[in-house]
């Protein structure tokens, strides 16, 4: 009798599981400081280089939707790397991993501020900042020399960097992003031997549109439900839902959306407010779970663990849906011709973006002088050349900004 085949894996493979997605981002979570810009660089380094979960230019392309979409752009990516690697179970696992660190340790403080004082030590702080440079830097060099082969797309990264350090906003990145969409459509002509890359998404068009439909759907019906059902829970959901679903750029751009949104109503005071902005500027992970210590900072219920989860989750909604919902039809659209040339132009763009950012704010308010310049430097050399991992960078740059700048 012929040995029969061994039967076939019922759970997917151990690298492939929703547990070792959220513990890949959990490491993430605990040691991605910088913002969402120098996230990107951690991200590309874990997920690209080391782990190859995709290339290069596919990743451009995940940046560069995400950049589009409103919400937390970092986030998003990391909701996307999650989705494509284990289904929704991995989005979640790596919203998760990538969020709770951060969520927990300012729920925590909110809870206790009197008694915890200042978060971090400033020396540790700069530390931090100083050797989010070096990994913004990694990234630009990175990704300007796989998308930025030609003289054309290296000045449309050196034209959308001007434009950005000389007009810093959100605004200005979405025309330079859109203009050169434009000139890569216009001008730039893909190899016709260029392989594409497919995302390996496990959503159907349909399954997007729904996505899409209950995005719009919670935007539009949560301020209609609120005057027809008044409550406190529900108003702290629409604010925070809405913070999350018009915002462009994130991060610090959400800020003045959320203080309109808690300090006027009384929700929240304005030094309560002001004193967690500064420690989120402490903590490693997305900026935007500063709506967890505001949710646990509530005057009146929800407060404490069960206000901070409910503003975590309104504000984080819109990515998810509006992730799900877009990457289906992106998938599709990316493989034309005429989309491939205008996301040579955009990817280019977003080397710009990057790169205006490593100026400002990354550099202006990481390098304070010789000393700055030189950790930065060697925190570069040990990504770059020594093949260090970023959290052992990051590491050791907070402990040397703790002892020797701070």
């Amino acid at each position: 009798m012929a040995d029969r085949p061994p039967p076939a894996h019922t759970h997917p493979p151990a690298d492939r599981s929703a547990w070792a997605v959220f513990l890949v981002f959990l490491r993430l979570g605990l040691t991605s400081f910088g913002g969402p810009v120098a996230h990107l660089g951690y991200f590309r380094a874990e997920f690209v280089e080391r782990r190859r979960w995709l290339g290069e230019a596919a990743y451009a392309d995940l940046v560069a939707l995400c950049q589009f979409l409103p919400g937390p752009a970092s986030s998003q990516v990391g909701l996307a790397l999650g989705l494509m690697r284990a289904g929704y179970p991995g989005a979640l696992a790596a919203w998760a991993g990538f969020t709770l660190p951060s969520a927990l340790a300012l729920i925590a403080l909110a809870l206790g501020m009197a008694q915890v004082g200042d978060a971090l030590p400033a020396g540790l702080l700069h530390g931090l900042k100083v050797v989010a440079v070096a990994v913004v830097a990694q990234a630009v060099w990175g990704m300007a020399r796989s998308l930025c082969p030609d003289a054309a797309r290296r000045a449309l990264m050196l034209a959308t960097a001007a434009a950005l350090i000389a007009w810093p906003g959100t605004a200005v990145q979405l025309l330079a992003m859109v203009a050169a969409g434009l000139i890569g459509w216009r001008l730039l002509r893909p190899a016709a031997d260029a392989p594409h890359e497919p995302l390996p998404l496990p959503i159907a068009r349909r399954a997007g549109a729904v996505w899409l439909a209950l995005f719009f759907a919670l935007l539009a019906g949560l301020p209609l439900l609120l005057a027809l059902a008044p409550s406190q829970a529900l108003a702290v959901v629409d604010a925070f839902y809405r913070a999350g679903a018009l915002v462009f750029g994130g991060g610090h751009v959400v800020l003045p959306l959320l203080q309109a949104s808690v300090v006027p109503t009384g929700w929240v005071d304005n030094d309560t407010f002001l004193a967690g902005y500064g420690a989120a500027q402490a903590v490693p992970g997305p900026l935007f779970t500063f709506a967890a210590f505001l949710g646990a900072s509530l005057q009146t219920a929800p407060t404490g663990w069960a206000g901070g989860a409910l503003a975590l989750l309104a504000i984080f909604a819109p990515a998810f849906l509006l992730v799900a919902g877009a990457l289906p039809f992106w998938a599709s659209l990316r493989a034309r011709p005429g989309v491939r040339a205008a996301l040579m132009g955009i990817n280019a763009a977003v080397v710009g973006l990057l790169l205006a950012a490593l100026w400002n704010p990354v550099i202006t308010s990481g390098i304070r002088g010789v000393g700055d310049a030189l950790l930065a430097g060697l925190a570069l050399l040990a990504l770059m050349k020594w093949k260090w991992p970023p959290w052992g960078v990051v590491g050791a740059c907070a402990l040397a900004g703790w002892t020797w700048i701070g």
